[in-house]
């Protein structure tokens, strides 16, 4: 069976991964598109830039098992913790009021017994020094959460892939369509399955090849390195503000809130200096300290409405052409678990 995967972001290599660990008389091949981690375009792609903050936790009861699992698989391999430097910092997720979390904290409980709490605004406030939040908030603390460096994990398992055998290729890939098979520069290769895994890229990729994008759209992502005195913060995740961060060594912090700025190009892609002065004025307030932002990295990624990182099959594909993206900034979470299905389901 012949399998081409293009992408060479975290999603595609691990996808790769599980498959040659599935299935040993595969043909697999992997088109990176360039130099991994900077993308067609000579921009950071997302697995480079990303914060890469895993957690079990989300208020879809669907997401928090892909979410719990992938978690579990991390935690229990010294190998994996390693591949993508693995951080243990816990993390604290802000509900908006009157949120439902009981469905998810159960899957959570289930895959991670004993992992995560749900405590109110004032032990926000007091261990966690989230202040200023409206009423009826619910914070979910989690023990064993932290953060990863996806691109660090991508390095490991493009690395594994080469040793195994797996083809890499750095060709571009200009098209892919339904028989199913990938257009290069010097001609067309066709296979059993394609999967489209090339995150930001997906959508236009599809659409130059005549093909409909479904519900994948573009969307900047960027976060704020800061200083400030603030010791003990978990990475958090605060939905009424949007506020997210991490700590990023010794009082120094990883800030972040979304973009408005959707359907651009990738190599349109500049920091928006309005969101990271808002989001140093925002976690002021937040903490009760003055921040100081040092740099601001700007990326972009794919996202989807729902969101989630799994496979799907392309509208007019013939049934052989598959994406795997849409983690709307997120996939780092569900990655692990992500790919293990995706694997199975394609290989059936």
């Amino acid at each position: 069976m012949r399998i081409a995967i293009v992408g060479g972001g975290l999603a595609g290599a691990l996808l790769a991964l599980r498959l040659s660990q599935l299935h040993r008389p595969l043909k697999l091949e992997l088109f990176t598109g360039g130099d991994p981690g900077r993308g067609d375009v000579g921009q950071r792609d997302a697995s480079a830039a990303s914060g890469g903050m895993v957690r079990a936790f989300e208020r879809d009861p669907g997401a928090a098992a892909l979410a719990a699992e992938s978690l579990a698989e991390l935690r229990g391999s010294r190998r994996l913790r390693e591949w993508s430097r693995f951080r243990e910092s816990g993390a604290v997720y802000v509900t908006e009021p009157r949120t439902e979390v009981t469905r998810s904290l159960a899957v959570v409980e289930e895959v991670l017994p004993g992992s995560a709490e749900r405590v109110g605004a004032d032990r926000l406030a007091r261990d966690h020094r989230l202040g200023g939040l409206p009423p009826g908030v619910t914070g979910i603390v989690e023990h064993g959460a932290g953060y990863i460096s996806p691109d660090a994990l991508r390095t490991a398992a493009l690395g594994r892939l080469a040793d195994s055998g797996v083809q890499i290729h750095p060709d571009r890939v200009t098209g892919v369509t339904g028989d199913p098979a990938v257009r290069l520069r010097d001609g067309v290769r066709h296979y059993e399955a394609v999967v489209v895994a090339a995150g930001a890229w997906t959508p236009c990729l599809l659409c130059d090849s005549g093909l409909p994008s479904g519900r994948l759209r573009v969307r900047q992502i960027q976060y704020t390195l800061c200083r400030g005195p603030l010791d003990g913060v978990r990475a958090f995740v605060e939905e009424n503000s949007g506020l997210y961060g991490r700590p990023h060594g010794p009082g120094r912090f990883l800030l972040g809130l979304p973009s408005d700025r959707w359907d651009l190009a990738p190599d349109a892609v500049e920091p928006d200096r309005a969101l990271a002065d808002e989001v140093v004025a925002l976690a002021g307030r937040i903490f009760g300290v003055a921040f100081a932002a040092e740099r601001t990295v700007a990326s972009f990624d794919c996202y989807r409405d729902p969101p989630g990182l799994e496979l799907r099959p392309v509208e007019g594909g013939g049934g052989g052409l598959f994406t795997f993206t849409g983690g709307s900034g997120g996939a780092a979470k569900a990655v692990f678990a992500a790919s293990r299905r995706a694997a199975r389901s394609l290989l059936g």
